[in-house]
């Protein structure tokens, strides 16, 4: 069954401040993309009047056409070699203290692009060490030297989404393998146990409560130490469709079963995404 009007709680009365502006600005002037912007995120008009994004790096257009997803798919583009040290500067001049990084999937390039990532990374870091980085990574197809990449370069947070339930995978990201992400967040830990991981999920696609919880705790037998859950809204009617407006009270039990678990903080609310108040971990754990 499809649904289609928004409940109460979905619904978002915010005002537009100068801040939203001069981080619009900003990002024009040094032609970088977000996926604030890409993916029409419901959460863009508050992160920018905070003056947060979320840099989307390694062109516009993903190689992969995930149902789910308004990030277009079409033409790759040529990577901008200048990328990390805009960002560098995006960084300095929105005076960022936790910068989220993610990028579009780049199955065309041998590595996925994990030395663009490592590069922006690096960039970033010369501007100031103390600053966080959280990179939201793609699968890479499985490539352990390309994830050794992202790993050596040392950020603080690797985010990769599992985004569904291993059944749902087949029709909502048919390009991706649940395993394989699974996989991915495991060997993080293996390659360097000191970074924090942190995966996220959709829920209204049609799963079932024990599948998120089966999830979950895949999650944890990886170690994974962060979790977003989120309502999924679809883009368009050409996206996959709507099939459950996911009761508030039922984010608060996914939460409490997440932390019971054994995840380090938890983020669990309708209008949750992957990067909604990142920052927000340092208030519950010690990065230093």
């Amino acid at each position: 069954m499809e649904v289609n009007s928004k409940p109460n709680w979905l619904k978002i009365k915010l005002k537009r401040d100068p801040n939203f502006d001069y981080v619009n600005n900003t990002l024009k002037q040094l032609s970088l993309n977000t996926v604030c912007v890409e993916a029409n995120c419901p959460n863009r008009l508050e992160c920018f009047n905070k003056k947060t994004a979320t840099f989307m790096i390694l062109g516009k257009e993903c190689s992969r056409n995930c149902k789910f997803c308004n990030i277009s798919y079409g033409e790759l583009q040529v990577v901008d070699p200048h990328e990390p040290e805009k960002i560098a500067q995006a960084t300095v001049a929105l005076d960022l203290k936790h910068v989220v990084i993610t990028s579009v999937t780049r199955d065309d390039l041998s590595d996925g692009g994990a030395g663009h990532f490592a590069e922006v990374v690096r960039a970033i870091k010369e501007v100031d060490k103390k600053i966080i980085v959280e990179v939201l990574i793609p699968d890479f197809q499985g490539n352990e030297e390309a994830l050794r990449t992202v790993v050596e370069s040392k950020p603080e947070i690797i985010n990769h989404n599992i985004e569904t339930v291993p059944r749902l995978y087949e029709v909502v990201r048919s390009m991706a393998e649940y395993k394989r992400s699974i996989d991915l967040l495991k060997k993080v830990k293996e390659l360097d146990a000191t970074i924090f991981t942190k995966s996220g999920l959709m829920v209204g696609l049609g799963e079932e409560k024990e599948e998120i919880l089966l999830v979950l705790k895949d999650l944890r037998e990886v170690f994974c130490d962060f979790l977003t859950i989120g309502q999924y809204l679809a883009p368009s009617k050409k996206h996959y469709p709507i099939k459950e407006f996911i009761s508030p009270d039922v984010f608060k039990h996914y939460k409490e079963k997440a932390l019971k678990l054994g995840f380090s903080y938890v983020a669990s609310d309708p209008l949750v995404r992957s990067s909604y108040y990142a920052a927000e971990v340092l208030s519950n754990n010690k990065i230093k």
